[in-house]
């Protein structure tokens, strides 16, 4: 019983994974199957920033009426797809032209400097794209949206997506290979609340704030359209562009090309992008979401209102850099959350005037509307004056706490935070 189970399970897999891979690539297209394929932008008043790609793509042949048949067909037309290389392209926007040209993978970026002011009455501003050369692809426009905040923004929010947003397991590669490839955007575990919590944090204390959602990630553009489906499936902010990278793989090196420094130097553009606004982090103990947003704080001193940490790590080599982390942010002056739920880090929110109080409910909501309705952890609170705080940061305590020395089954909720007096709760 169980072998058939195991099988039609996993004949069910291998059909999801095929259909998933068999997802054409959405652009507009010209002749011999060009396509251009703009990500969402990001921009200011003063300058606005795009990445697309342009790939060529071999039109559909099969008339198979075989399922796995086509789904294989499609699969072939995206393996042979490849970058176009020294592609020339016009970016229009506000006024303003500029020529950019592809890389060796096919990836374009755009940075423009507009004359004047997008219209103030809209959030998603019209970027025109057209393909000059190659010539042989005929006329081709696409049109890409991009996000300029309001004058209402107060602040912006820098969020990773592996074990941030939705639960991949980056700790467990199997498993994260798994729901990365197979499971879809429908499918793909969001944690309990999220959705609730980030439209809180783009709605801001007022509810009508519309604060920038940016999202950092290592993971291959190629995951862009799947990330896009899961956050509507969610009701997550998608924000103005899926921050992601190229793979680069080729047959010779199956594997990713190293990122080191990838996430850091997004976030610097971002920082210097939105120099007038201050910022919100959230990522994860798992990888090394402590370790680059440290950097941030130090780099920044009073730039980072909050940072926001998911503990799903229990390696016992992560409190080390959480305690380091916590030390930069005491310096600051910041405050930071190692939070086990979202309910946590929207609390969290809420009382430092983030979020709106009306939302917390809205967050606990969807909590407990995803299976979520074990008792609520309380926040546990390390450290008081800024010299107390490090003291007893370097005193262990913190390491104490995250290895949750109290029993219980969940990571406890901590907030480092230096401040003179307790404040009430």
């Amino acid at each position: 019983m169980r072998i058939r189970v195991w099988a039609h399970r996993t004949t069910w897999a291998l059909r999801e994974l095929l259909r998933r891979l068999a997802r054409p690539g959405r652009g507009a297209a010209g002749r011999g199957g060009l396509v251009v394929q703009p990500y969402r932008g990001y921009g200011s008043a003063r300058e606005v920033f795009l990445i697309g790609r342009v790939f060529r793509q071999r039109p559909p042949r099969s008339t198979s009426k075989d399922r796995i048949g086509s789904d294989l067909a499609e699969i072939g037309r995206r393996i042979t797809r490849r970058g176009v290389a020294d592609a020339d392209l016009a970016a229009r926007f506000g006024g303003t032209q500029q020529r950019v040209t592809t890389d060796a993978d096919g990836y374009f970026r755009v940075h423009l400097h507009p004359p004047h002011a997008p219209p103030t009455d809209r959030l998603w501003h019209p970027l025109q794209l057209e393909l000059l050369s190659p010539r042989d692809a005929g006329p081709v426009h696409a049109e890409a949206d991009v996000f300029i905040p309001p004058a209402s923004a107060r602040f912006v929010v820098v969020s990773d997506i592996d074990d941030t947003v939705m639960l991949t397991g980056v700790a467990r590669k199997l498993r994260m290979l798994w729901r990365l490839f197979v499971e879809g955007a429908e499918s793909r575990t969001a944690f309990p609340g999220v959705g609730s919590f980030y439209q809180a944090l783009h709605e801001g204390g007022s509810g009508a704030e519309f604060n920038p959602m940016l999202y950092v990630s290592r993971g291959p553009w190629g995951l862009y359209e799947l990330l896009v489906d899961f956050f509507n499936a969610h009701r997550i902010p998608v924000g103005p562009i899926l921050f992601l990278r190229e793979w680069g793989l080729r047959p010779r090196r199956p594997w990713p090309r190293a990122a080191h420094g990838h996430k850091l130097a997004l976030i610097r553009n971002i920082l210097t992008l939105y120099a007038e606004l201050p910022f919100v982090l959230v990522g994860d103990s798992g990888q090394r979401d402590p370790e680059i947003y440290a950097q941030v704080v130090r780099e920044h001193p009073g730039r980072v209102k909050a940072i926001y940490i998911r503990n799903v790590s229990r390696d016992p080599k992560r409190p080390n850099a959480i305690a380091r982390l916590a030390q930069e942010v005491t310096a600051a002056g910041s405050t930071l959350l190692l939070a086990a739920d979202s309910y946590a880090m929207a609390r969290h929110a809420a009382e430092h005037g983030l979020i709106a109080p009306e939302a917390l409910s809205r967050v606990l909501a969807e909590r407990q509307a995803e299976g979520e309705t074990g008792p609520l952890h309380p926040t546990r609170h390390v450290g008081g004056s800024p010299d107390q705080t490090g003291a007893v940061i370097d005193a262990g305590v913190l390491d104490k706490e995250l290895h949750g020395q109290s029993g219980d089954q969940a990571p406890p909720n901590i907030e480092v935070e230096a401040r003179e007096k307790p404040r009430k709760r």
